[in-house]
């Protein structure tokens, strides 16, 4: 499913969209190029959830999680790590529910991860004219919300 973003309010609506509807396990993928729009996005899912802290780029700190809201969100920004580094990170355990209470996981920069989840949300953000985005959301053995689809 394409979606045309026309400004970063169009790309923060999405994230609210998905923040009041995705359930607890979800996984959200995130790839684009710097300033597509990846953490905005992840800033519209976390007032969705009800999250009232500011959700910044977790690009130094790796992993940062908000648990006040509806669900927890567990952001994550790989930039900064080749794959190697990524696998010693064991991601599984936010998706798996082990470790963590189970929430939404989104993962910034999720091409450099060597290994995927069961089932998840990738969301790859591009550039468009005169500063538009666009959101390619593809699902992978999960179904996406008929609310989110009729955007």
């Amino acid at each position: 499913m394409k979606i045309l973003l026309t400004d970063a309010e169009a790309t923060l609506h999405l994230g609210i969209t998905l923040g009041q509807t995705l359930d607890a396990g979800s996984v959200i993928l995130l790839e684009g190029d710097l300033g597509a729009g990846k953490t905005t996005l992840v800033q519209g899912i976390g007032q969705g959830l009800g999250i009232i802290e500011p959700i910044v780029s977790p690009t130094f700190t790796l992993i940062n999680e908000y648990t006040e809201g509806r669900l927890p969100l567990y952001h994550l920004d790989l930039y900064r790590l080749e794959s190697q580094d990524v696998v010693a990170l064991n991601l599984e355990t936010y998706w798996e529910g082990f470790e963590a209470i189970p929430g939404i996981v989104a993962i910034e920069w999720a091409e450099r991860m060597p290994y995927k989840p069961d089932s998840y949300l990738k969301v790859h953000l591009t550039y468009g004219d005169e500063g538009t985005r666009q959101a390619q959301i593809t699902s992978f053995n999960c179904a996406i919300s008929e609310y989110i689809a009729t955007i």
